[in-house]
């Protein structure tokens, strides 16, 4: 519950909506209810979604719909005793109650962006056990909400699938460094370790509330299952796979093919995308790879 509240004041553009539609009500009722003196409070709501709405608008900006509140309060609901002072008050107060709201908003934000950058922090950790892979989970955090975005997802599932990606392989800090950084083939029973670390991921952040509830556990999960079903570790088929997962496989596969491993170079970018073409439907699910080439149409050689 708490989550869908959190996730809620992420999303500050519907508290500017609410703001305007609430103080187009305030003033309609006022009309409709002249003798009501309750529609205030109305009015005090009013300017706790302006602040939480409008944390990053300039000073001047909070101090005009502001006015704009007290004025509408001031002038619709009749007080014989109100006078300039009055105004004065009645804008000291709203503006207080205005700028609590904008720092309560701040202070989300920032817990929201300090818990990136830790998992950051976490992830380059991660990457830096092996100088070859070292960027990985910020390079498929990049290609995954490019993914997102161009399936014109929501900005909270793009928080969501950005913050998946950077803790993607956070599995592998259980997997011993001889085999992470072994430049020959693994033995089958290396290679079935490796494939422990989807599991071992998902045990280390299982206990995060958050994470359980916004999908970030489904990416560390299911991002090597396949979309025929012969993945791991659940074996998982089609759209039984999260979509956050899915969306992960494609853009985790291209960079790892794209970049300098201990075993090899990187791969060309054309013959990357076509190896992720060819896997279309076995692999991964036909629709994303479909988005996902559609952004090199125009910027094939910006995207990297």
């Amino acid at each position: 519950m708490f989550n869908k509240y959190n996730r809620l004041l992420t999303n500050h553009t519907y508290f500017q909506y609410c703001f305007f539609i609430l103080l187009i009500i305030s003033v309609v009722l006022n009309f409709m209810f002249q003798d009501d003196s309750n529609v205030y409070i109305l009015y005090i709501v009013s300017v706790i979604f302006l602040g939480i709405g409008f944390y990053n608008q300039p000073a001047w900006f909070l101090i005009f719909f502001t006015a704009l509140v007290v004025a509408c309060r001031f002038f619709l609901i009749p007080d014989a005793t109100a006078t300039g002072v009055t105004f004065l008050f009645y804008f000291f107060t709203y503006f207080i109650i205005t700028i609590i709201s904008v720092w309560l908003m701040k202070n989300v934000q920032k817990v929201r962006e300090d818990n990136i950058e830790l998992t950051k922090v976490l992830a380059n950790a991660l990457d830096s056990r092996d100088s070859y892979t070292l960027h990985h989970s910020e390079n498929v955090a990049k290609y995954a909400v490019k993914i997102a975005k161009k399936k014109k997802l929501s900005k909270n599932l793009c928080n969501i699938i950005h913050i998946g990606a950077l803790l993607h392989d956070i599995g592998k800090i259980g997997i011993p460094e001889h085999i992470l950084t072994k430049p020959g083939k693994l033995t089958n029973d290396e290679y079935h370790f490796i494939k422990t670390h989807p599991t071992i991921g998902y045990e280390i952040i299982k206990h995060v509330a958050s994470f359980s509830e916004n999908g970030v556990l489904d990416i560390v999960l299911y991002h090597h299952e396949r979309f025929d079903g012969k993945g791991y570790p659940k074996g998982l088929k089609g759209k039984q796979i999260p979509l956050v997962a899915r969306i992960i496989a494609v853009a985790d596969t291209f960079d790892a093919m794209t970049s300098k491993r201990v075993y090899r170079d990187e791969l060309d970018l054309d013959y990357t995308l076509n190896e992720i073409r060819k896997n279309k439907g076995t692999q991964f699910d036909p629709d994303i790879v479909d988005v996902f080439l559609g952004l090199f149409e125009h910027e094939k050689a910006n995207i990297k």
